[in-house]
């Protein structure tokens, strides 16, 4: 198991960015959120087995999405347990 941290830079907020990306994950066995943040910037958190959070983070990268992505931070992070399923936060 293992999890990622994004942050998203560009054109992500009023885009329906967090949307998509809800929806490309249920594609994917992960778990974990994402939101936008007061900075312009979007955060997602991904947690699940190396395959299917490599497999998801590549296919925000390939959707139409990636035209509004002018820079992606990845992090690696410790494994989360509190959260099922794949949610939008506020």
């Amino acid at each position: 198991m293992i999890a990622r941290q994004v942050f998203y830079e560009g054109r992500v907020q009023g885009v329906g960015f967090r949307y998509t990306v809800r929806h490309i994950a249920k594609g994917y066995e992960i778990a974990g959120w994402v939101r936008n943040l007061p900075d312009g910037r979007v955060e997602l958190h991904a947690c699940g087995e190396p395959d299917e959070v490599s497999a998801f983070l590549t296919a925000i990268e390939e959707s139409e999405l990636n035209g509004n992505i002018r820079k992606a931070e990845k992090r690696e992070i410790g494994p989360f347990t509190d959260v099922k399923g794949f949610e939008i936060r506020l």
